[in-house]
């Protein structure tokens, strides 16, 4: 049996390829909330992750967890009361510090396309989506010529499955599941090397949905890209079939922290999570426990000392109540392992 190591044609040594350069590199990313009287609100703490060329992460977890949060701070979105700290580079360039000339200018739709949790905000009231698709195509791309862009924006509203029939409709004129994939066409348009889509099944049936996915994914396995590197997806999804159906790894975030990554295939599958929470998600789905996860998520402007999902968590001790969990691919004092599992 081959180890994977040994010398190879010319006497060199061999081994693991090298981990190729992540397109996305996320360190200790926190977001807080400057409120009245001085309150802070704790939206995002120290997230942590990478994403690589040719791989879709999915990041899950309740509404109000912090997802979009991040995705905001990634594309410098956020309100003028937030304060970030941590650092996000794509590329040789640091999110968090780039000012707003350079993030409207370079990084938004050229090198990060968004697909919106709310479509309807980033819809031109006043224009058809055909006016809106041709001039994001003259933006992003070398097409030139009334012709070309119109051939141009048909072919981008199909590959988000945007019937041709709606293209000279106005957005108020579209279903809410419509105008999403009005967005997600906008958002492929660039080709960019990060695709961030927050929430981009929202108001789709399950057909539409899977053919969003596949569409998002075939994006990721384009080889194309900046100087051909390669694409990567960040899906922030609260639809646990989409992310099971298209995720390379998972990101599960409670209460505004990462508590665990985990191999997409392990996380639906065997062995499953190993955060109590993230097991708790699963054994909600219908098609499996249907049982919710007990409680409530804290306040992000009143979370409790320790452990943030302690008070809804049957493997809790005093030790969780008490003391931060451990940092790492699982953020918990008493997870889950493999022993559990076959108990």
């Amino acid at each position: 049996m081959s180890t994977g190591i040994g010398p190879g044609p010319a006497g060199t040594a061999t081994g693991p390829a090298p981990r190729p350069a992540p397109v996305l590199s996320v360190r200790d990313l926190s977001v807080r909330f400057l409120m009245p009287a001085g309150r802070r609100v704790a939206a995002v703490t120290g997230a942590r992750f990478d994403v690589l060329p040719g791989e879709c992460l999915a990041l899950i977890g309740e509404s109000g967890c912090g997802k979009s949060v991040l995705a905001s701070a990634l594309l410098g979105l956020l309100p003028g009361n937030a304060q970030t700290a941590g650092s996000a580079f794509l590329g040789g360039l640091d999110l968090l510090t780039a000012g707003e000339r350079t993030l409207a200018r370079t990084v938004r739709g050229r090198l990060i396309g968004l697909v919106p949790q709310s479509p309807a905000a980033h819809l031109t009231p006043v224009r058809t989506v055909r006016s809106q698709l041709e001039e994001t195509v003259a933006a992003l791309t070398a097409t030139r010529g009334r012709a070309a862009l119109r051939t141009a924006a048909e072919a981008a509203a199909e590959r988000a499955a945007f019937p041709a029939t709606h293209l000279d409709r106005y957005p108020h004129e579209l279903s809410g599941g419509l105008a999403q994939r009005a967005a997600t066409a906008l958002a492929l348009v660039g080709d960019a090397p990060l695709l961030l889509a927050d929430e981009p099944t929202t108001g789709l049936d399950r057909d539409l949905v899977d053919r969003t996915v596949d569409e998002l994914r075939r994006h990721v396995d384009d080889p194309g890209g900046t100087e051909g590197a390669g694409r990567a997806l960040l899906m922030i999804t609260h639809d646990l079939a989409a992310a099971e159906r298209i995720a390379d790894r998972v990101a599960v975030m409670y209460a505004g922290r990462i508590v665990e990554l985990a191999d997409a295939t392990a996380f639906f599958g065997t062995p499953g999570p190993r955060h109590p929470y993230s097991r708790g998600l699963l054994e909600a789905l219908p098609d499996r426990a249907f049982r919710p996860v007990p409680g409530m998520p804290p306040e992000l402007g009143d979370l409790p000392d320790g452990c943030a999902f302690a008070p809804r968590c049957a493997r809790a001790t005093d030790l969780c109540t008490g003391q931060a969990p451990p940092s790492g691919e699982v953020a918990c004092h008493h997870p889950h392992v493999p022993e559990d599992v076959r108990a």
